[in-house]
């Protein structure tokens, strides 16, 4: 017999641009699992291909600029999005393309400007870096550096809590709407700054827990935060309830193989 049943609305939609982890632990994963723990429905472009495991990075193959051409006009012109979330992006040709493709998108974007791994190996070509100050970041409703990547992006080096003012500061001058400066890689601790263009600060931290296995913490998070500007939440409040999810998932990680396991992205739950 068919039911009858009205079928149930679809949750809001969040799209993820970025590199696949083999080892499940980042990247396109750590994304969908994030997003299935918040209540929306994750989509995913692939850019590039990576061999990876808890140990490293053992190497990584960009995909076609036309087929992640062809992803994103696929989900976005039949399914649309409520967010978009930028991860790696390793080229200056698909730092271009992806930008192209997102100017075209009224919806919140969250750039993750991954450069490099967890393990300390580049994700995003040196000479892409321009790119990603010129063609991306203005672009962006939200970017979410972490430490490196700060001085990647601008050349300051923040040193402790009362560097990261300047660094957002410096950031927001190359055009996102609010900058998240990430303090993660500080002593203490594990404080963030979200900064917005009308000077407007917001702090938020969290116990530092001695827990090495973090694998995934900066892909999770910009995930996290583009599922609750999906769900509707304003940006200090998206940021606040994501970073409430990412200290526990950090919290919950777990040993995988011999190396740096990932966060737990289904810690509520177990």
């Amino acid at each position: 017999m068919v039911s009858t049943a009205p079928s149930p609305s679809a949750p809001p939609r969040v799209l993820t641009v970025a590199g696949s982890d083999s080892g499940g632990g980042a990247g396109i994963q750590a994304d969908l699992k994030a997003m299935l723990a918040l209540g929306v429905h994750g989509m995913s472009v692939i850019t590039a291909v990576t061999a990876q495991n808890s140990l490293g990075v053992q190497g990584y193959w960009e995909l076609p600029a036309e087929a992640v051409r062809a992803q994103f006009r696929s989900v976005v012109d039949d399914i649309g999005v409520q967010a978009v979330k930028t991860g790696m992006l390793a080229s200056v040709e698909l730092v271009t393309v992806v930008s192209e493709l997102l100017a075209g998108v009224d919806a919140p974007v969250v750039v993750d400007p991954v450069g490099v791994s967890k393990h300390g190996d580049a994700l995003l070509a040196a000479e892409a870096v321009a790119t990603v100050r010129e063609r991306l970041l203005p672009l962006a409703t939200l970017a979410t550096p972490n430490l490196h990547e700060v001085t990647q992006l601008t050349g300051i080096e923040v040193a402790g809590q009362r560097d990261m003012r300047a660094a957002a500061d410096a950031l927001l001058a190359l055009g996102p709407r609010w900058v998240l400066v990430k303090g993660g890689h500080l002593e203490g601790e594990a404080a963030d700054l979200l900064v917005g263009r009308d000077g407007t600060e917001h702090w938020y931290r969290a116990p530092r827990y001695d827990n090495r296995h973090t694998h995934g913490t900066g892909c999770t998070l910009a995930s996290s935060i583009a599922a609750e500007l999906a769900k509707g939440g304003a940006m200090p409040d998206a940021v606040a309830a994501a970073k409430e999810y990412i200290t526990g998932a950090i919290a919950a990680g777990f040993a995988l193989g011999a190396g740096i396991g990932p966060v737990d992205h289904a810690w509520r739950w177990r």
